[in-house]
């Protein structure tokens, strides 16, 4: 009988020193996508003139290239450790609106005149929607990733509009050592970047 009152009591605390680890565990480790207790920015970017909050660091010249986990058109994981050379990360908030569409646009033309340069746009849209797209807009130098899951490009560039859980329009060009050469962050999102300020520091990356 002793013996069985021990075990039960043992069976008991092994149970609660369980729950209670696991519930230590859940509340230091927010669910993927949580951006509820992250860093705000306030007005720093505007849509149709509205001032927006942004969630994130501000990220600056000279910085190093922050990591992310991002869904290919064919739901495959990229990481920015997958990526090589001189990139473009260019962000938009969605590919179904007219001045992303002509955004992507044109840096999937201007690619075709980069060499060794590797484009790419990052928005909120699900992967399937990306792959519509490109399907239908004949892009192909411009690779679409989508930040819809986690949030994870958005959150860790300071990107992420918490109003609208949807990316900032930017601009990153990041050279072969990991570093950040060029940031546009768009201050009203109805506008397009400045393209000729990117394409040059496009050409001077190394």
């Amino acid at each position: 009988m002793r013996t069985r009152r021990l075990l039960t009591m043992f069976l008991f605390v092994c149970c609660w020193m369980s729950i209670t680890t696991l519930a230590a565990v859940a509340e230091d480790k927010p669910s993927k996508g949580d951006i509820s207790n992250m860093a705000e920015r306030s007005g720093v970017v505007t849509f149709k003139g509205n001032p927006l909050t942004l969630i994130g660091p501000d990220l600056k010249v000279g910085d190093k290239a922050p990591d992310f986990v991002l869904l290919a058109n064919d739901l495959t994981p990229v990481k920015f450790s997958d990526t090589k050379g001189v990139r473009v990360f260019t962000t938009v908030p969605s590919l179904d609106t007219p001045v992303c569409d002509a955004q992507v646009h044109r840096f999937n033309e201007e690619a075709g005149k980069l060499a060794s340069v590797s484009i790419y746009a990052v928005s909120a849209d699900l992967p399937f929607a990306q792959k519509r797209w490109c399907g239908a807009a004949g892009i192909s130098a411009v690779k679409t990733l989508s930040d819809h899951r986690e949030m994870s490009f958005a959150t860790s560039w300071g990107v992420c509009v918490k109003e609208l859980r949807l990316l900032a329009r930017s601009v990153f060009v990041v050279d072969s050592q990991n570093t950040i050469v060029y940031k546009e962050l768009v201050k009203e999102m109805t506008t397009p970047p400045n393209f000729e300020a990117a394409l040059e520091a496009i050409k001077k990356a190394k």
